[in-house]
This record gives structure tokens, C-alpha cells and sequence, in this order.
């Protein structure tokens, strides 16, 4: 038993892959990292250039891809180390903020896509007062203060965590520092910090999808009702857009945490890092190109800019360009 926490942990990530595939590993999770930054990146771009983006829905929309590359700069780097130069070692107070901030950033998306569907609950059940309701500076103060409020809960359970006593292997099952895996890691029983850390999670997904859950039924209930196709489709369209981003964020989650109640499925080391890392890292890189692809306003702009840039290449030599001259 050691009266001191250990002076570094070590990320193992996955147990059973055989060294001769560390590099192909680290360059695979290398271009899901760049990737992932440059499509949010490209979206705060053109929310900050447009003038005709700066609504509450595209302010959600930016703060959600400023909480995704947060999320992945916090995860990815330290696990490409891992594969490229065989470096899983990590100080103990790095390893503390690293499971904080992985956990901070995962109640942040959470309260996000809350804020999301609150904006188009408000934009389609009572569209005479959204204007005034949802204006540009009553969600900046919103989503400001989801930023503040989703340190609450990571915070508790990381204060918890410093006074723990560590024990025995400091090697971490896992890609990251989470409160899964660092729990496993103290002297005596883990199954409480295990509950109390499982309790949490639920508690942090399941108030915000209920209240998701309850906006989506009467927003559809109020599409059905609309009397133009066309306001409808336009409509609908939107709440597809979010509901492919909810979908991806809540799904695989679910099927994570569910599965210690079904005693038949047995997970190995293995397939638990690669689902954490699915449900982690797929939301992130497919968000952008989720609104890109599904959003009429930014589709129209990135055309624009495309169009734009085609017009300002320079002709190739012995082109002959056509000048009118008015009269």
C-alpha cells in the first residue's frame, strides 16, 4: 500500500495489439485528429466571416465544434505518443487532468445539444416570440454558462479521485485517463467509486435526453401541423440535421453502459477501449461534415467562397478572356 499516489501512470491502450501495428495505429488516430480540427475549425471560420450565420442556432453549432476539438486535443495526442514512440507514460496530475477534462468535456456536449434542442423547441412551437425569447445574447449567456456549470460534476468526482490511495500496477486498460479506468487502480474495493462515477454518467445523459426526448415529440407534433409543405420540409430537414448528431452522441453510449446489466455479453479489454473510443471520437469528426452536408445556409456559403476562389484563378497563358464594354 503506498502513502503517496505514483509519480506516473502508463496508457497501455489496446492490450493485444502486436507491436509490428503501432505505427499504422498511431498514423490512423494522426489523420482523425487533424481531421477533426480542421472540419470544426472550417466551421468557426465561416460562423466568424458570416454575418448571416450569427443566430442562437449557429451559436450552439460553434460551440459544439470549440467542445469537440477541446475534447480531442485532450484524448488524441497522448495516444498517437503512444503508437508512434511507444510513450504511454503520463505524470499522475497530468493523468488527473486529463480525466477531468475528458469527463468535463463530455457533460459539456451534453448541456450543448440540451441548449440545441431548446433553440429549435422554441424556433418551431412558438415562432412569433422566438425573436424575442432566443436572442443572439440570451444563448452567448446560455452557452457561457454551460461552460462554467459542466466543471460541476467532473470536478466532484475529480477532488474525490486526489484522495484516493493507489495501489499496486499503475498501468491504465484504456486510451486515456477516465473515471472507468483510474478507479480500478486504488487500494481496497473500486466498486463504490465504480457506482458512484456509473450514477453520474446516467444522471448527466439522462436529464438532458429526457428533456431532448420531450422537445423532439412536440416539435414533430408541430411540424404535422404546419399547413406549407415547404415550411415543413425546410422544418424537418433542420431537426434530421440534429437528430443524426444526438444519435451518434447517445446510441453508442447507451449500448456501453448497458452492457454490465446483460450478464451473457462479455466484453474483452479490446472491444470496451474501441467502443469508448467510437462513442469518443465518431461524434467530433462526423458533426462538421454533418452540417455541412445537411445545412442549406452553409452549403450556399461554402459554394460561394468556392465559386469566389474559381473566379480569382489566374487564366492560363494563350486563354483568351472576353471583355464587354458598355456604351
Amino acid at each position: 500500500r503506498l502513502s503517496k499516489p505514483p509519480s506516473e501512470f502508463v496508457i497501455v491502450g489496446f492490450p493485444s495489439l502486436q507491436p509490428e501495428y503501432f505505427h499504422l495505429v498511431g498514423w490512423f488516430f494522426f489523420f482523425l485528429y487533424v481531421t477533426t480540427v480542421m472540419g470544426n475549425l472550417l466551421l468557426i471560420v465561416v460562423f466568424a466571416l458570416e454575418h448571416s450565420l450569427q443566430k442562437p442556432m449557429y451559436i450552439t453549432m460553434v460551440s459544439l465544434a470549440l467542445s469537440d476539438i477541446g475534447f480531442t486535443t485532450v484524448a488524441v495526442p497522448k495516444l498517437i505518443a503512444r503508437y508512434w514512440w511507444n510513450d504511454g507514460s503520463v505524470g499522475f496530475h497530468t493523468c488527473i487532468f486529463q480525466q477531468h477534462m475528458i469527463h468535463y468535456f463530455g457533460s459539456l456536449n451534453s448541456l450543448i445539444l440540451l441548449s440545441m434542442s431548446l433553440d429549435r423547441y422554441l424556433a418551431i412551437c412558438f415562432p412569433f416570440r422566438y425573436p424575442m425569447l432566443m436572442t443572439n445574447r440570451v444563448m452567448t449567456s446560455l452557452t457561457l454558462s454551460l461552460w462554467v456549470v459542466a466543471h460541476i460534476f467532473p470536478g466532484i468526482a475529480t477532488i474525490r479521485l486526489t484522495m484516493m490511495v493507489f495501489c499496486g500496477s499503475n498501468q491504465i486498460i484504456q486510451a486515456f485517463c477516465d473515471h472507468t479506468s483510474l478507479p480500478l487502480l486504488i487500494c481496497g474495493d473500486s466498486s463504490r467509486q465504480l457506482s458512484i462515477g456509473f450514477i453520474v454518467a446516467m444522471f448527466i445523459l439522462n436529464v438532458p435526453l429526457a428533456f431532448i426526448v420531450f422537445s423532439y415529440i412536440w416539435i414533430i407534433i408541430s411540424i404535422v401541423r404546419m399547413s406549407r409543405g415547404q415550411g415543413r420540409m425546410k422544418t424537418f430537414s433542420t431537426c434530421v440535421t440534429q437528430g443524426c448528431i444526438l444519435s451518434i452522441y447517445y446510441i453508442p453510449r447507451f449500448f456501453v453502459y448497458a452492457a454490465p446489466l446483460f450478464p451473457n455479453l462479455k466484453m474483452t479489454p479490446d472491444l470496451r477501449i474501441a467502443t469508448s473510443l467510437f462513442y469518443s471520437l465518431l461524434p467530433p469528426l462526423l458533426n462538421p461534415f454533418i452540417y455541412c452536408l445537411r445545412t442549406s445556409e452553409i452549403k450556399m456559403i461554402l459554394r460561394r467562397w468556392i465559386q469566389k476562389q474559381n473566379d480569382i484563378t489566374p487564366k492560363k497563358s494563350g486563354q483568351v478572356v472576353t471583355v464587354t464594354v458598355s456604351n
